[in-house]
């Protein structure tokens, strides 16, 4: 079973095949009957697999916990690739790439990075569909 979670509502719940997330250590899968534990996620792609189809969601950022044939995703946001708005995502990368390119004192160099990699994310996942 494959939960996400955000503060503002339930994203997913569905029995899955496979799970894969972005860890922040690193991409990791889940398989039916695999070993609990928790981890932290960082801003990118998670895909599942239901019979012979993939499915992606981007992910920004939260935890993900597995327990008895469950993962239970809480993120802060989550969309699924049918879900994302590719021109709002497209400009949301520029803005933060024009930002980035600026003299660093004029802004805040970490939180336009950051708001870059949730840009890309949805953009990397709504090309999946």
């Amino acid at each position: 079973m494959l939960e996400i979670v955000t503060p503002e509502r339930k994203v997913l719940s569905e029995m899955v095949d496979i799970v894969v997330a972005p860890g922040e250590l690193g991409e990791f899968g889940v398989l039916p009957g695999h070993i609990p534990f928790l981890c932290k996620l960082k801003v990118g792609e998670l895909r599942y697999r239901v019979g012979a189809a993939y499915l992606h969601v981007a992910i920004m950022g939260g935890y993900a916990e597995v327990l008895n044939n469950q993962v239970t995703i809480l993120a802060p946001a989550a969309e699924a690739a049918v879900e994302i708005d590719v021109i709002r995502a497209r400009a949301a990368r520029e803005r933060a790439e024009r930002r980035i390119a600026e003299v660093r004192e004029k802004f805040d160099f970490a939180r336009a990075q950051a708001a870059l990699q949730r840009a890309m994310a949805r953009l990397k996942v709504s090309e999946r569909q």
